[in-house]
């Protein structure tokens, strides 16, 4: 038997369970049930199994960074799995459990295994772990810990790790480094400021976290705004929002506010008039933010998970490793893409989500696509799109990002993107029926630019009265909409604009009860709604999806782009 020496414990607890293997990293929001831990992701090849009680073996995860959350809300209620295997770097699911463990005395296992190791334990049928040992099949594997002793840490930060300044601090510096020792950093870098992705009440593992910190006297130390949320803030009394749930996300919300957050109450945080310049060293959490932010501002940021971004707003520091450092900003692999001579907006989406699926874990960059002129918009959607199939915390687009010149190694891997592939991924993301009986546009939240050219598809029209058609946006965008007249041209149109929430945290009676088919311009949402809403989807540009909000009927066929 060869020596063992590489696989590394980053959350102890004993373990035994059945071996279950997922060939595809998983997000654990939106592809997981927070409550029964069954696999809710439609697109995933274990569609339908549980986690629960299991070891779970996945190359990374990937997608939202709300997956630490769900993870500790399964923890909580006795449904996560007995313990976590992964092969690759990965921090969303492990910050997870380090939270379970820390905060809430529910620990679950976390390893990390060299390629090797990782192939022997996925052909066992079953496995355990006692103390710091792995034992399947008949072998005995000693466990490593990482070493936090290591790390080179600032006088401020190890007066915050002894308690000087409060016992939030404390936790958060306890956190932080153990993430840093498990990611191999050498030590934590000043971030300027931080976003907040865990104020969404998804499960109550979020509300109970955020109040637990509150009563701990948690401060932010750095500007951080807030993601959006579970409720229109200033209106959901009035809009059938059951008061126990409303409540709850009110109070998640407050607390962060109170903890010195803004109220921005966004998912695209990149829309406010200060965002992040070149180079800037920050801390934000939500998948699509950090991949707009280090792909198209050239920012940096880890794709920190929910909980993690709490504690780097409350010390202004984070792990100084992954993308932080330039070398770990250059591409794995190369996509090309076979640019059709035409196409609307829906192609960046579409990309999106196919690059995330060639790069599950890495870094890409798009090649072929340099005389297209993606705006702003487009390349949003791309980002949001891309983050819901890869675990990466960026790309590049050659000719368009900052760093887009950048070329993977010699020998990288290349894919190709074909106009057949966009085609496959349009009839993925079309899988119901033509009737639409809802429009929803702003995941992530739409700017105001999306908002004018939504409004102008109209020209005079209404939404028919069997289509809802809602737009979620942040109150930044709201303000501006309303002053330059095109909330009133949207209103209208029978178009209902709603601030704070985003599709992915909307529920009933917002989120229309009768609605049995919904249509969206996102790539994101097009992935998530079949688990999150229970509803089947249709998906389009901007011009497809008013046209069904008049019709009532989105397209049947191929967009004419993409016929052969």
């Amino acid at each position: 038997m060869r020596e063992r020496t590489d696989a590394i414990c980053l959350v102890q607890q004993d373990a035994t369970g059945p071996v279950m293997l997922c060939r595809e990293g998983l997000s654990f929001w939106g592809g997981v049930d927070p409550d029964s831990g069954v696999i809710i992701d439609e697109h995933h090849p274990n569609s339908g199994s549980t986690l629960a009680g299991q070891i779970v073996l996945m190359p990374s995860s990937r997608g939202s960074c709300s997956g630490s959350g769900v993870l500790v809300q399964l923890a909580r209620n006795g449904n996560a799995p007995a313990a976590l295997v992964f092969r690759d770097t990965e921090e969303n699911l492990t910050l997870g459990a380090m939270i379970a463990q820390r905060l809430f005395d529910c620990p679950v296992a976390v390893l990390r295994l060299s390629a090797a190791l990782y192939d022997d334990l996925s052909a066992a049928t079953s496995a355990t772990l006692d103390g710091t040992t792995l034992r399947f099949a008949g072998q005995d594997v000693p466990l490593h810990l990482p070493d936090t002793s290591a790390l080179s840490l600032s006088a401020q930060d190890r007066h915050v790790l002894a308690g000087h300044v409060g016992p939030a601090p404390q936790i958060a510096m306890e956190v932080l480094c153990r993430m840093a020792a498990a990611q191999g950093a050498d030590a934590l870098t000043d971030v300027s400021r931080g976003h907040i992705d865990g104020c969404i009440l998804a499960h109550d593992a979020n509300l109970v976290f955020a109040e637990k910190m509150l009563s701990m006297g948690a401060r932010v130390t750095i500007p951080t705004t807030l993601n959006a949320i579970s409720v229109d803030r200033e209106n959901w009394t009035t809009q059938g929002v059951v008061p126990d749930f409303g409540g709850k996300a009110s109070r998640l919300a407050d607390a962060y506010v109170t903890m010195g957050a803004r109220a921005t109450f966004t998912c695209a945080p990149y829309l406010l008039e200060d965002a992040p310049t070149h180079g800037e060293a920050i801390g934000w959490s939500e998948s699509n933010a950090v991949i707009y932010a280090n792909s198209v501002l050239g920012a940096r940021t880890q794709k920190h998970p929910d909980y993690l971004d709490l504690f780097i707003a409350l010390t202004g520091r984070a792990p100084l490793t992954g993308v932080y450092l330039a070398q770990n900003r250059v591409p794995q692999c190369e996509i090309h893409v076979a640019l059709p001579a035409r196409f609307d907006d829906s192609l960046w989406p579409m990309l999106g989500w196919l690059a995330g699926w060639h790069a599950p874990n890495g870094i890409p960059v798009l090649t072929g696509l340099e005389q297209a002129t993606p705006d702003p918009d487009d390349l949003k959607a791309l980002c949001a799109a891309f983050g819901t199939t890869s675990g990466a915390p960026m790309l590049h687009v050659r000719g368009h990002t900052p760093e887009g010149d950048l070329s993977p190694p010699a020998g990288a891997a290349r894919f190709e993107v074909t106009r057949a592939d966009l085609a496959q991924t349009w009839h993925g993301f079309n899988s119901g029926p033509q009737q639409v009986d809802l429009i929803a546009i702003g995941s992530p939240h739409a700017s105001l630019s999306e908002c004018r050219r939504f409004a102008e598809q109209f020209e005079g029209r209404r939404c028919c009265d069997a289509t809802k058609t809602i737009i979620t946006l942040g109150r930044d965008v709201l303000a501006l909409a309303k002053q330059e007249g095109i909330l009133a041209q949207l209103r209208r149109a029978g178009v209902e604009v709603i601030p704070d929430i985003c599709w992915c945290s909307i529920t009933e009676p917002v989120f229309p009860p009768n609605a049995r088919v919904l249509m969206t311009n996102s790539g994101k949402y097009a992935h998530y709604a079949p688990g999150l809403s229970g509803r089947m989807v249709r998906f389009g540009g901007l011009r497809a999806c008013a046209e069904a909000a008049v019709t009532g009927r989105a397209q049947a066929a191929l967009p004419d782009w993409l016929r052969g």
